[in-house]
């Protein structure tokens, strides 16, 4: 189950890579976004593009599968092999 959650967290992050890549630089930074905020308060309304979209849903999913990796596998080192290895080892004090 964890190899499916590493295959899904990569496939993600390269579909993430691609359409961050793909998409134009729009520029201005903060200054951009606050300059566009009177084209937005007279009526120009800004449709959001499809790669937007994308980036925000596959940063969404990248999340989601970090946070449930977490919780369904923070036991995966198993404490039953951690108990085998810690009775493997000799704790008798050697006599001289």
């Amino acid at each position: 189950m964890m190899i499916i959650f590493v295959i899904l967290v990569v496939i993600a992050s390269v579909a993430l890579g691609f359409i961050v890549l793909v998409q134009n630089p729009k520029g201005g930074g903060l200054a951009g976004n606050i300059g566009s905020f009177g084209n937005q308060f007279m009526g120009v309304k800004q449709t959001t593009d499809v790669l937007e979209k994308g980036t925000w849903t596959f940063a969404g999913i990248i999340a989601v599968l970090a946070i449930l990796s977490t919780l369904l596998f923070k036991n995966a080192n198993n404490s039953d092999n951690f108990k085998k290895d810690i009775d493997k080892v000799d704790t008798r004090i050697p006599t001289k």
